[in-house]
């Protein structure tokens, strides 16, 4: 009986282990990750006001529009822009499983394994 438990126990620390193991990983992905993405909203940010600008004195020259009319055309269509990218990313977040997969599918073997 004791082989048992001391198996049971064994078995339940390196399910521990795995979990451990699994969260780290995806830790460490998502802080390197995070770190490039935070550099690129930086970039693009200052890239993207010298385009915001342009593309308005654009439509103020070229085009004769009021420079009042030209920044909202521009905001307008950042803003649409915006707003289909925004619910792009809430749709993928919806479908994104943060929990590690591994570990419960080997956990949840198991334990059927052992009611068996």
């Amino acid at each position: 009986m004791s082989g048992i438990i001391n198996d049971a126990q064994t078995l339940l620390r390196q399910q521990a282990d795995m979990l451990k193991s699994e969260v780290r990983e995806d830790f460490k992905r998502s802080k390197r990750a995070a770190e490039f993405g935070a550099i690129a909203v930086v970039c693009t940010t200052v890239g993207a006001l010298g385009v915001i600008t342009a593309a308005a004195y654009l439509l103020h020259e070229q085009f004769g529009f009021k420079m009042w009319a030209s920044w909202g055309i521009v905001s307008l269509a950042f803003l649409l822009v915006g707003g289909g990218l925004g619910w792009i990313s809430y749709n993928l977040l919806e479908r994104f499983n943060p929990l590690p997969d591994k570990t419960f599918n080997a956990l949840k073997e198991n334990v059927t394994w052992q009611t068996k």
